[in-house]
């Protein structure tokens, strides 16, 4: 409560600043309210601006002359919060047309920064982000281009430009996000990395921003992480009983390991926070390192990733082993040194949680083993592997009744004469014309026996011990095809996202 208590002062003893911050860029002159108030001058700013400044404010403060890199930084300090402060679930932002009519409501100026205010700026910012809650965005892509900034959302998974922008909102656009992220606004040749949080309708979104210098200028990637939207129960990830209750039994080991794969934005994370909100009990101490932490979760410790100082995957792990953990889940196995780690506090009784970047849940073996991990190691500490997809929902407003033609039948595994319905995507206004609404996740799940167990040992191929694992059980490909069937999605959306399944299991 404290710390909410400071922040609201912070923000409020910044937002006292009689300097806008469009000025202060320009002239080269900012006034820094708060506990230590003083007026700062760049070593090339006006000093007839610098003299207005101290008639404005109307109090005597001392003025410190700064050099470029370190006006810069004072002025991402002081500008930080400006313009997201305030709740903006009451205002003109929410309005689904609005976004277009903020871009159409910037004023025609040469230079945006010689303009009086940032104001349009700010509210075009608030309103990308307000309408990206909205939709249940992931991402928020703002790429500039020669003729053009294009802002596009990603919506279930898939990327779709909402607006383009004139190519002259470019520079202030992206300058006025890195301030806000508290990015250094002078450097533009390199990535960067940084974190807003901000409150819409009642809601606390944090906001990763993320930069890369391109031709015409530099790319924002803004990751939405919504607190409330988000799911950490097992019943709520979509899978099929018989595998969930399999999952369970899992995480109920006292010790082992538990991996879960998958591509980039398939849900890794939400599975794994849904396990550990299963295990999160007071007689437990739950310790992660993340990179980044992305939700926090009440009474578990959780560490981010920082390379910058050599706080990686790998140290991290090794420094909380030594805070007496009863269950840890590292982010990411990417080197063989986290791995054998990992391989290390699971032998010694610890419940290790973790993800690796592979296609099925067997190819995470093969990659383990590729780190440089004894077959011997892994075949005594693998607990059970969750390879997983996330496919969109068809909409149930306008989904539409069809009948398999015989390639899709072939993909299906079924006869040729079968009397099956599909569905397919139509698009209405409820799904905004794109047929879907919402995801849901899809799995195969891995569970470690003793006949795997002694084909890990034995260093047998992934096709062996898929043809072991999968003999009773199905793939994800399989488990696609039965939501296919259930109308909950389209044959289409399966093979997009396990395409090479789908051509395996067809003989292709």
């Amino acid at each position: 409560m404290a710390s909410d208590t400071a922040t609201r002062d912070d923000r409020e003893a910044r937002a006292a600043s009689p300097v806008t911050y469009a000025f202060a860029r320009h002239k080269g002159v900012a006034f820094r309210p708060g506990g230590d108030p003083a007026f700062l001058l760049r070593e090339d700013g006006d000093r007839r601006a610098l003299m207005e400044v101290r008639r404005v404010v109307g109090t005597t403060h001392p003025v410190v002359s700064c050099s470029p890199a370190v006006f810069d930084k004072a002025l991402s300090d002081i500008y930080a919060y400006d313009g997201l402060g305030a709740d903006t679930s009451s205002g003109e932002d929410d309005d689904p047309e609005s976004l277009t009519r903020l871009i159409d409501e910037i004023p025609r100026t040469e230079d945006l920064l010689d303009s009086a205010s940032d104001a349009p700026i700010i509210r075009l910012i608030n309103g990308m982000i307000a309408e990206a809650v909205r939709t249940q965005a992931s991402d928020v892509h703002v790429e500039p281009f020669e003729d053009r900034v294009s802002i596009r959302y990603r919506v279930d998974g898939v990327l779709h430009e909402t607006v383009s922008v004139s190519p002259r909102l470019a520079p202030p656009l992206v300058s006025r996000i890195k301030v806000m992220a508290r990015l250094d606004i002078a450097e533009k040749r390199i990535p960067q990395d940084g974190r807003l949080s901000i409150t819409l309708g009642g809601k606390s979104v944090d906001v990763r921003v993320s930069t890369l210098p391109s031709r015409h200028g530099e790319r924002v990637v803004l990751r939405l992480l919504d607190n409330s939207a988000a799911r950490f129960r097992l019943d709520d990830l979509g899978m099929p009983d018989g595998m969930l209750a399999d999952f369970r039994k899992a995480l109920a080991q006292p010790n082992g390991i538990i991996l879960v794969t998958g591509p980039t934005g398939a849900g890794k994370t939400t599975t794994l926070y849904a396990g550990l909100n299963l295990l999160n009990e007071e007689t437990r101490n739950i310790l992660t390192v993340e990179d980044p932490v992305e939700y926090a979760i009440d009474g578990v410790g959780q560490t981010q990733v920082n390379a910058k100082v050599g706080m990686t995957f790998a140290a991290g792990l090794r420094a909380i082993l030594r805070q007496d953990p009863d269950i840890v889940m590292v982010g990411e196995i990417r080197d063989v040194e986290t791995a054998q780690i990992a391989v290390q506090a699971s032998l010694t009784g610890h419940l290790v949680l973790s993800t690796v970047h592979t296609n099925s849940a067997i190819a995470a073996i093969a990659r383990l083993r590729d780190m440089g991990v004894e077959s011997y190691l892994l075949a005594s500490t693998l607990s059970a592997i969750v390879a997983q997809r996330l496919v969109r929902r068809l909409c149930s407003h306008c989904r539409e009744a069809c009948a398999p033609d015989a390639a899709e039948l072939e993909l299906l595994g079924l006869p040729e004469r079968s009397d099956v319905t599909l569905y397919r995507p139509a698009g209405c206004a409820h799904c905004k014309q794109t047929g879907y609404e919402g995801r849901t996740g899809l799995y195969e799940l891995v569970v470690v026996d003793d006949t795997l167990r002694k084909q890990i040992h034995d260093d047998a191929r992934e096709s062996e011990m898929a043809a072991h694992v999968f003999a009773d059980r199905k793939a994800l490909f399989g488990n696609g095809i039965d939501l296919v069937l259930a109308g909950t999605t389209s044959l289409s959306e399966v093979l997009r996202v396990c395409r090479e399944e789908g051509a395996r299991n067809a003989g292709v």
